[in-house]
Formats: C-alpha cells, structure tokens, sequence
C-alpha cells in the first residue's frame, strides 16, 4: 500500500474517532431539565393550606384534649389566661377555653384570643366519648378559626394506639378576602404522650380524605396514602405523602411528600415524572 494510501486511510479511521469521542462525550453531559413551576396552586398553595389547616386543627384538639382531662389546657399566659370553664349540670356537658377578649401570649410562643367551646359526652381517653369543638371569636397569631369538629375515641387499634374518627368542617381566615376551609374525615392516632400530661411530647399519625378550597376558589381533593405525622411542638407537617386531584389541573393528579420526620417547612411535589422541592408558607 502506498504512503499515500495509509495516510488517507488514517485520516479517516482517526475522524471516525473523533466522532465517536464527541457523541459519547455529548451523550454523558445530556441531563433532562425540570420545567419551573409556574401553577401557583402548586407552587407551594395547597401544600401551605393544607399544613395550615391540618396545625391548627390538632392544635385545637389537644388543646381541648388538655383542658377535659386535667382542667388545665397547659399554655398559660403570665396574665392568667386560658380561664376553663367546665359545665357538668347540663347533658351533653360543655367544656369552655377561655383565652380572654385580646391577645395572650401563651407558653408555646403563640398568641390566642377568644373561645374554645368543647360539647361532649364521656371523658375524652374514654372509650365511645363524643366532643364537639366550635369556636367564638377564636384567634391564633390573628388567624381566625371558624366551624366546627366532631371527635369521637374509637378505643385502641390493632398496635394499642388509642385513636379517633374526626369528622372537620372548618375553616381559618387569613384575611377578609382570604379564607381557606376543608371538609372531611380524619382517623387521628396517638402516636406519644398518650399517658402524659403535658402536650409538648404529644404526637399524632393522621391519616384519611379531605375537600380543601383555597382562597382562589380552586378546590383540592387530598387522600393521605401514608399517614401524615404532627407533633404539637411543631408548625409543619413532620412526615408523611398525600395524593392531591383537582379539576383545576391540566393533566393528572399531584404526590405531596411532607418528609421523614423532621421538623421544617421543606416538601417535594411530585407532577408526572417531576419532582420539585417547595418551601411551605
């Protein structure tokens, strides 16, 4: 073969290299770019409400908890407050938490005003008790909650949790032109601090099906497909995933993963093949 032949050939097998070289180098340095989220129900809307709402609701629960278990709802404020009432002369019982006509700041850092009103048959760690909780002029940190719940102890499950069948209809008003509010039912385990007195080492798994509307009027089915955990020390959501469907979205249903236990306000929005972090407010 002449000289000038092999170097003909070497030019080509060493473009042929040169080219596999570029496409392997430009096939290792693809990755697949997760488009913004640009819904802002999604970004971080109904994940907010929902924490909101789901807070604030075991809160008050505890609280009444508290209150019909050892007359004492354990947020006393240096003025006093909360003043409980508890009315046993008259069938069903009503059980008053009276946090005072202006704000209070109470032991967990947070300021209440207004009413708790507790209506129940049967202590609530007994077995079979009913309490009704609605609300008169009831603030926290200015949010007002409004409506009502129906708490009923369903006795142990099959672990010797005790937990409860909650029945919510309830919503809080961030603002006059801003209300959000949830209908549903919630099973509510006792987690920790069953056989304690105070509520800083209560836990709870929730678990269940609610209708969420969001001030915007757009409305949110979330079915909880891992139960959600809530510590009463803490303002988010711990643990746990939701599924969430809307008719407001433009295609499929949304995965809601609160995390695995740690206190923040850091969630991941699952869309598809997406999954985006977003920050709760």
């Amino acid at each position: 073969m002449s000289y000038n032949k092999l170097l003909k050939n070497g030019a080509v097998i060493m473009a042929a290299a040169m080219l596999t070289l570029t496409a392997c180098k430009h096939k290792d340095t693809t990755t697949t770019t997760t488009p913004a989220l640009t819904n802002a129900d999604d970004n971080g809307g109904y994940a907010s409400d929902a924490a909101k709402l789901e807070t604030n609701n075991n809160d008050v629960i505890s609280i009444a908890d508290a209150a019909a278990s050892t007359g004492s709802a354990n947020l006393r404020t240096t003025s006093g407050y909360p003043v409980i009432t508890n009315d046993t002369a008259v069938t069903p019982h009503v059980l008053t938490v009276d946090f005072g006509p202006t704000d209070h700041m109470c032991l967990d850092g947070k300021d209440r005003k207004g009413e708790i009103i507790v209506t129940y048959i049967g202590k609530y760690k007994d077995s079979a008790s009913t309490h009704t909780i609605t609300y008169s002029s009831y603030y926290v940190n200015d949010i007002q909650l409004t409506g009502n719940k129906k708490v009923q102890n369903m006795g142990m499950n099959t672990s010797g949790q005790v937990y409860y069948d909650v029945t919510v209809n309830d919503s809080i008003i961030l603002a006059p032109d801003s209300i959000i509010s949830w209908t549903g039912s919630r099973t509510r385990t006792w987690l920790a601090g069953y056989k304690t007195d105070p509520r800083s080492d209560d836990e709870y798994l929730i678990g269940g099906t609610t209708t969420l509307t969001r001030a915007n009027g757009n409305v949110f089915t979330m079915t909880i497909t891992t139960p959600l955990q809530v510590a009463a020390v803490c303002p988010y959501i711990e643990a746990g995933v939701m599924t969430i469907a809307s008719t407001s979205f433009t295609s499929g249903s949304r995965t809601l993963d609160y995390g695995s236990g740690t206190c923040d306000a850091a969630a991941t929005l699952t869309i598809g093949t997406h999954t985006y972090a977003i920050t709760l407010r």
